[in-house]
């Protein structure tokens, strides 16, 4: 399976102009980021591999397209999460529904899942965050650099938010590489939604020890808590939705645009955001804020 280079939009939202790299369009069950760190499993054969192992939680993203990757492939999956929610078992709908389709197999387990020595088996760190990744995100860098060359970009800041930090570290990496013998200027910049910036800063370094080629880490001064429901994530959410007319995922990019845009000295330099995918959770992330927050539309100050 090979991707087609993602094309990238010229966006306006709340009076600044966006370029947005469309990488949701990817694919339908490799969208985003997963489409990139997943790559080199889908470009390469492994015919010894007859089981793929990885865990987190029951409605990642990495975990559908895992079981599609799996499915595909011929292999058995297993996902260890560590609880499973009686209403999701009894009332299967989102990533963890299509996961099911693919016929994955999950186990309940609180104890941290190690690497496997079993032989015929692949093991999948949580959200794809491993060395693996760097294959197919290192096209990403050179699309965009393509990119800036053909429109006569010389300095460009990307900004993604992050998860495990893979896709922003690799780019970064890569893009310092790729511009290290020519004249343009581009830097990527990201928040950690998981975790705070000490986390961030550790998911780095496990992947790459040389400081030079991370990203930088920008944040909000309130403290963000991963998946809990924030009013401002909706109303930003909304908000893009009609400036934009594109949906973004509700876990990450509303966090995302709110520290992008409270970060004004980016806007020195035109912007690139990196649309990662991720809107397959909108179908059990939006009714829970549409039960909490039935009133909001989207408009009024941030």
């Amino acid at each position: 399976m090979i991707f087609e280079s993602s094309p990238v939009e010229t966006i306006s939202f709340e009076g600044h102009s966006f370029y947005v790299k469309r990488d949701d369009l990817l694919h339908l069950d490799f969208s985003g980021n997963k489409a990139r760190k997943f790559y080199y499993f889908l470009q390469n054969n492994f015919s010894d591999i007859k089981k793929v192992v990885s865990y987190g939680s029951a409605q990642s993203n990495a975990m559908y397209s895992l079981s599609v990757l799996a499915k595909m492939k011929g292999w058995e999956f297993e996902y260890y999460v560590d609880h499973l929610a009686k209403y999701l078992k009894e009332n299967p709908h989102g990533n963890y529904a299509g996961a099911l389709k693919n016929n994955t197999v999950f186990k309940v387990s609180s104890e941290q899942l190690a690497v496997s020595s079993e032989e015929n088996v692949l093991f999948v760190e949580e959200g794809g965050r491993q060395k693996e990744a760097e294959y197919g995100i290192k096209l990403l860098a050179q699309e965009i650099m393509d990119w800036q060359k053909e429109n006569d970009i010389q300095e460009l800041n990307i900004f993604l938010p992050s998860g495990t930090g893979t896709t922003a570290l690799f780019l970064q990496k890569n893009i310092t590489l790729l511009t290290a013998h020519c004249s343009l200027l581009t830097n990527v910049y990201t928040c950690p939604c998981v975790g705070d910036i000490e986390y961030l800063k550790k998911q780095f370094l496990e992947l790459e020890a040389d400081e030079k080629y991370h990203p930088v880490i920008l944040t909000l001064e309130k403290k963000h808590h991963f998946a809990k429901l924030y009013k401002e994530n909706y109303k930003i959410w909304l908000k893009l939705q009609q400036q934009t007319g594109v949906e973004f995922d509700l876990l990450y990019d509303p966090l995302g645009w709110r520290v992008m845009l409270a970060h004004t000295e980016l806007f020195d330099k035109p912007v690139m955001y990196i649309h990662q995918g991720g809107i397959l959770g909108n179908k059990s992330m939006l009714p829970r804020y549409e039960r909490k927050y039935k009133n909001i539309e989207g408009s009024g100050d941030l």
